[in-house]
């Protein structure tokens, strides 16, 4: 999954001293930390930009799986899959714009915030009603388990 703009709502926050705050939603960290391991998924976060924040966040919910500072996520989404011996019909992705779109193309299931850009959308299987930051990876984290039970 991507960061800004699917695990937050995108805005970084600045103060005068240079501090950035971050906001994730709690609902996303639950489906994370607890539905997911539940049902034998390992998440993964692969973002472009490089982030404190996002490391003591990705500890808080048990993520191992966390690169940063990767403008070319598809070199790391395909280490993952070595890794774990997964092919594409084993992987889902969820991210918000054109830097997700080179990942999005090699999974089987992808999924977007309702506020993702326009060609994210396009090629989504499963658009959130949810914005990024506001339960959009718990939605598509349900939909994902649900998907799987009824096949």
């Amino acid at each position: 999954m991507d960061v800004d703009g699917t695990l937050t709502d995108g805005k970084i926050n600045m103060g005068p001293s240079g501090e950035v705050f971050k906001a994730f939603d709690i609902k996303d960290g639950y489906a994370i930390n607890e539905m997911l391991p539940a049902h034998g998924i390992v998440p993964a976060i692969i973002t472009g930009r490089t982030s404190a924040i996002v490391e003591n966040r990705a500890r808080e919910l048990h993520i191992t799986e966390l690169y940063q500072g990767k403008h070319d996520k598809l070199d790391t989404l395909k280490a993952l899959m070595t890794k774990y011996q997964c092919n594409k019909e084993n992987v889902a992705y969820i991210g918000d714009d054109i830097l997700d779109i080179v990942c999005m193309n090699e999974c089987a299931l992808v999924g977007c915030p309702a506020d993702s850009c326009k060609q994210v959308k396009a090629i989504a299987h499963y658009v959130c009603s949810a914005a990024g930051g506001a339960g959009a990876v718990r939605e598509f984290i349900e939909h994902i388990i649900e998907r799987n039970e009824m096949n």
